[in-house]
């Protein structure tokens, strides 16, 4: 078996793959106007229309109705993400600041156009770094 994606329903496609560009620097790749991912090294994240829930099963998903799952980014430099996206109005709102946790992660977490949980994290602690490399 293969994980292969996870993806964001949402009614407005273009903005949220927008912000997911900006936030990444993924590029994404577009199969029509209600389907896009962004691919890289390790996951994709697929962000599909409203229109495509009754293709699968009508009612089933609701967009901007998470209140469970974080979607999470590995980067360089969490601090240097918070710059990018502060003050642009992409950002429904900061939950916090970049922070060191106690794991050692630098991290970041805020809410995508749609209220998603988004967390950017930096390894910054040799622990977390190491354990990050597996």
């Amino acid at each position: 078996m293969h994980f292969v994606s996870t993806r964001i329903i949402t009614g407005d496609v273009a903005r949220l793959v927008g912000f997911y560009e900006r936030a990444t620097a993924v590029s994404a790749t577009w199969a029509n106007e209600d389907f896009a991912e962004l691919r890289t090294a390790s996951a994709t994240l697929a962000i599909g229309s409203t229109r495509t829930v009754p293709l699968f099963a009508p009612g089933s998903a609701r967009p901007a109705d998470n209140h469970s799952v974080i979607l999470e980014f590995l980067v360089d430099d969490v601090d240097g993400v918070y710059k990018n996206l502060s003050g642009l109005g992409f950002v429904e709102e900061f939950v916090n600041e970049p922070t060191t946790m106690p794991w050692g992660n630098r991290t970041l977490l805020l809410r995508d156009p749609d209220g998603n949980l988004v967390n950017f994290f930096t390894p910054v602690t040799s622990a977390a770094i190491e354990r990050c490399a597996r």
